[in-house]
């Protein structure tokens, strides 16, 4: 076999049979542009729709010597031997390529189990097996959705173009190799969740196999860095707690420069872009500066690093809400009632101070606190105690950001609670419903 595609947009394309099999092949050829006459003496309501609107011309009787004049290309799928021999014999004697649903050993031509991942095709014959074809062509196309093989185009000055890996971000985009004029790229900003690559969305690694550009987060899923091609450029802008290396409006302008420049551009976050990631800052910059952006959520960390500990922000009879705040933020106005959970992020160096507010502001001291430090990473962590203990039991184990702090009720149901000594949490009885 010689693995061939062909144009056939205008070209007469002869489908002989009306039976679901040949609806399929009338309508992929109809998708690519053919100029298809069916043969058949019935159809299925595929084929009858398509005759109605005009798509195709639908002969409404049995196959017969002459129906190939003209014809480039002939599917024959009748479910009758005797009728699709005949046709390859036709085809055979006029020199045009004939594909037989039936028998594909004894065609001329083949069709691969096909799909498509935006501008990929993905054909696959297998040697004749169309089950395990379309098998194969299933494994393929949810690794290209999935964005674990490559998307990206090596495109040229035309279009837009890409150079090598550069880890400054004071580089800008002009002075990065491939950069071309004429044409303006794009920024996603991708939620990465919580840090483990398997929780980054399906989309997230579509756009990552597609992009010339990733501008990456210090809490950014990062292995996800390795499956890039070699020539990606990225750009660390990392931040940590009391260092932040490359400053916000920096960021923001090396994501419209590199778009500015005809860049697919990824900023990959932590979390999600709009919980405490400046997603929105950024996104304004870039749409006043006319590029295009997409948002691509994630699984905030703070709601997945508590659940990762056996944590829930709610739960039936204990926390009917739950408020997330910062580290830096002022805790007074937060509602005081034990049936509400506090999530704190990035609080680790004020956690004293906040516990201090959280009891002025009428919060019991007997109210139960878990810090979970490094949710889903190797050094998963979870440190519990109390509103007035939690803070010097934390600087006696020594705890580190990235790490989650949740206060209310529901940390007595994680199972590091009881392990640390705590009095496990009145659940409500269970109820059936009728």
């Amino acid at each position: 076999m010689y693995p061939l595609a062909l144009r056939v947009a205008g070209r007469r394309v002869v489908v002989v049979g009306g039976g679901p099999v040949a609806a399929r092949r009338t309508r992929g050829l109809v998708e690519a542009g053919a100029d298809v006459r069916v043969v058949a003496p019935d159809a299925v309501g595929e084929i009858t729709l398509l005759d109605a609107t005009g798509a195709v011309r639908w002969e409404r009787r049995e196959y017969r010597t002459g129906d190939l004049d003209g014809a480039w290309l002939v599917h024959t799928a009748t479910g009758r031997s005797e009728v699709d021999a005949a046709v390859q014999a036709d085809a055979d004697a006029d020199r045009i390529w004939c594909v037989r649903a039936a028998d594909a050993r004894a065609a001329s031509a083949w069709v691969p189990a096909v799909a498509r991942v935006d501008d990929v095709v993905v054909a696959v014959n297998a040697g004749g097996d169309p089950r395990r074809a379309v098998t194969l062509r299933d494994a393929v196309a949810e690794l290209l959705r999935g964005g674990r093989l490559p998307l990206r185009r090596q495109r040229t000055a035309a279009g837009a173009a890409v150079g090598t890996t550069i880890g400054s971000a004071d580089r800008s985009a002009a002075g990065a190799p491939g950069a071309v004029t004429g044409a303006i790229g794009s920024v996603a900003l991708v939620g990465g969740g919580p840090g483990d690559p398997d929780l980054l969305t399906v989309r997230g690694r579509q756009l990552l196999a597609e992009a010339d550009v990733v501008v990456v987060d210090r809490l950014a899923p990062r292995a996800v860095l390795t499956e890039l091609s070699a020539d990606v450029v990225v750009v660390d802008v990392g931040k940590s707690p009391g260092h932040h290396a490359v400053p916000q409006h920096r960021i923001n302008a090396l994501l419209v420069e590199h778009a500015l420049a005809g860049r697919r551009v990824v900023r990959l976050k932590g979390g999600d872009p709009y919980v405490f990631g400046r997603g929105s800052e950024e996104a304004a910059v870039c749409r006043e500066a006319g590029v295009a952006v997409e948002i691509v959520p994630g699984v905030t960390s703070a709601v997945s690093v508590p659940a990762a500990a056996g944590i829930p922000v709610t739960h039936r009879g204990i926390s009917r809400g739950f408020t997330v705040i910062t580290g830096h933020d002022d805790v007074g106005a937060i509602p005081a009632a034990e049936d509400h959970t506090v999530v704190l992020l990035m609080g680790v160096s004020t956690l004293a101070r906040t516990c201090r507010a959280l009891m002025a502001a009428g919060r019991p001291g007997h109210t139960p606190v878990g810090i979970v430090e490094d949710g889903y990473g190797p050094g998963q962590r979870v440190t519990t105690g109390t509103l007035a203990t939690i803070a010097q039991r934390a600087a006696q184990v020594g705890v580190q950001s990235p790490a989650v702090t949740v206060i209310g009720g529901v940390v007595r149901l994680a199972p590091a609670w009881a392990q640390q000594g705590g009095a496990p949490a009145p659940l409500p009885a269970l109820t059936t419903a009728r």
